[in-house]
C-alpha cells in the first residue's frame, strides 16, 4: 500500500468527488421518478377497467308519500339491518407499482319498515358501489314487491312495495365484486341508526381504517385475518364502516427516495474513513476514494434496474452484495485486513441498513438520526487526544518539495 498525507486538498478532492456522485445520484433518483410517474397515472386507469374501482356502498334508502310533507315525502330507515362483507386480498402488479386489488363478497338483509297506521306504497332505493365495476351472483330480493326482475337505472334499483300497517318488508341483496385500495360502507348521512349489525372478514391481518370511519365494536383473529363487527343497536350520529387494504412495497418510488438519500450514507461513510484513516495513519487517495464512491453507487445503479424484473428483497440483497464486495475487496487489496474491517462494519450500516430502513414506513429519518449520532459518539471517542494541528501541519511540510543540498565546496 502507497500510504498518502491527509492534507486539505485531499478533503476538497474527495469533497468534490462527493458533489459529483451526489448529482448522479440525483439524476438517478429523478430518472426513476419520471419512469414511475409517467406510467402511473395509465396504469391506474388500467388497472380500475379491467379489475374494479373503489368500492363505496350505500345504505339502501325508502320512503312513502306525504302530501303533509313539505318535500312530498317521508323518509323511512331500515328497522333492521344484518350486512356481511368478506374482504380477499389479491394485490397486483404492473411495471414498479403494485396495486392493492381485492375481492368482496356482499350479503346484506334489511327490513323495511312502515311506521305508519295505514296501509303504505314504500319506495325502496338500492345503489351499487359503482357502475364501472362488475357484480356477480348478484341478487336483490324484496319481498311483496311482485317483480322478478329488478330494473338498474344509473347503478341504483327503485322498486315499491305495499307494506301494512305497523308491518315490515324483507330486502336481501347479494353480490360479489371486485375493487380496489378499500371498501366502505357509507351510512348516507343518517342522523340515528337502529338494530344495524355489520360483520366483516378478511383474509389479511394489516387492517386499517379509512379516515372519518369507525373502529369496529368487537374483534376476533380468525386464522391470518379478523373477523371485525359494527353493532350499533341504537346510535345517533353514527359514522360509517370501511377498511383500508394493506400498504405494499412499490418498487419504484422505494428506488427512487433511497437514491435520492444514498448521498447521507455516502457522506457518513467518507467521514469515517476520512478521521480513521487520519487516526491510523492509513490515508486513502483522492482516486481511491472515487472508485469507491463507484462501487457504492453501483447498489442504487443496479438496484433501479433490477427491481422491476425480480422480487423487490431479492433485488435490494443482491444489489448490496454486489456493492460489499466491489467497495471491500478494493480496499482490501489497497490497505489489506485493517481497513477492510473499519469499512465492511460502516459499509453495511451506511449503505445497506439506512436503505433498508426506507422499506418501513417512518423509520428512515429516525434510523438516519440514530445512525448519525452513534457515528458522531464514535468518532468523537476515536479522535479525543488526536492533535489535529500536527496531523495538518505534517501534511503540509510532506508537502512540500525538499530543494537538494548545496556542496560546501564546490569545484569548480
Amino acid at each position: 500500500m502507497h500510504n498518502h498525507t491527509l492534507t486539505f486538498r485531499s478533503i476538497i478532492a474527495v469533497g468534490f468527488i462527493f458533489i459529483c456522485t451526489a448529482v448522479g445520484w440525483f439524476i438517478l433518483g429523478g430518472a426513476l421518478t419520471h419512469r414511475s410517474m409517467d406510467r402511473a397515472g395509465t396504469l391506474v386507469h388500467e388497472v380500475k377497467k379491467t379489475w374494479g374501482p373503489e368500492l363505496r356502498q350505500q345504505h339502501p334508502l325508502a320512503w312513502y308519500e306525504s302530501p303533509a310533507h313539505a318535500s312530498g315525502r317521508l323518509a323511512v330507515s331500515p328497522s333492521m339491518s344484518r350486512v356481511g362483507v368478506d374482504l380477499q386480498y389479491e394485490p397486483k402488479r404492473k411495471g414498479l407499482f403494485w396495486y392493492r386489488t381485492y375481492q368482496a363478497q356482499f350479503e346484506a338483509n334489511y327490513e323495511i319498515p312502515n311506521p305508519t297506521p295505514i296501509e303504505q306504497t314504500v319506495y325502496v332505493a338500492f345503489s351499487l358501489p359503482s357502475s364501472d365495476a362488475s357484480y356477480n351472483a348478484f341478487t336483490f330480493e324484496l319481498e311483496g314487491a311482485g317483480v322478478d326482475e329488478p330494473i338498474l337505472r344509473d347503478g341504483t334499483i327503485t322498486q315499491a312495495v305495499v307494506i301494512p300497517a305497523k308491518s315490515t318488508a324483507p330486502l336481501k341483496v347479494t353480490y360479489h365484486a371486485r375493487g380496489v385500495n378499500n371498501w366502505e360502507y357509507d351510512l348516507n348521512g343518517a342522523t340515528r341508526v337502529q338494530n344495524f349489525e355489520l360483520s366483516m372478514q378478511t383474509d389479511f391481518d394489516s387492517i386499517d381504517f379509512p379516515v372519518g370511519t369507525a373502529s369496529p365494536t368487537d374483534r376476533s383473529e380468525a386464522g391470518e385475518g379478523w373477523n371485525l363487527l359494527w353493532d350499533y343497536p341504537d346510535v345517533i350520529g353514527a359514522q360509517s364502516i370501511g377498511m383500508d387494504m394493506p400498504k405494499v412495497l412499490n418498487p419504484g418510488p422505494i428506488a427512487s427516495r433511497i437514491s435520492f438519500f444514498a448521498p447521507v450514507s455516502l457522506l457518513f461513510f467518507f467521514a469515517v474513513l476520512l478521521i480513521f484513516g487520519a487516526v491510523t495513519g492509513i490515508n486513502l487517495h483522492p482516486m481511491n476514494y472515487f472508485f469507491l464512491a463507484a462501487g457504492c453507487f453501483a447498489f442504487q445503479l443496479l438496484f433501479a434496474y433490477t427491481v422491476d424484473l425480480m422480487p423487490i428483497h431479492l433485488c435490494f440483497f443482491l444489489s448490496a452484495a454486489v456493492s460489499l464486495f466491489l467497495v471491500c475487496g478494493y480496499l482490501h487489496a489497497v490497505g489489506g485486513r485493517k481497513l477492510t474491517r473499519i469499512a465492511l462494519p460502516a459499509q453495511l450500516a451506511y449503505m445497506v441498513l439506512f436503505s433498508y430502513s426506507f422499506f418501513f414506513d417512518g423509520l428512515s429519518g429516525l434510523t438516519i438520526a440514530v445512525g448519525a449520532v452513534l457515528t458522531l459518539a464514535v468518532l468523537m471517542r476515536a479522535t479525543a487526544k488526536m492533535d489535529w494541528s500536527e496531523v495538518f501541519v505534517s501534511g503540509k511540510r510532506a508537502g512540500r518539495s525538499v530543494p537538494p543540498a548545496i556542496p560546501s565546496n564546490p569545484q569548480v
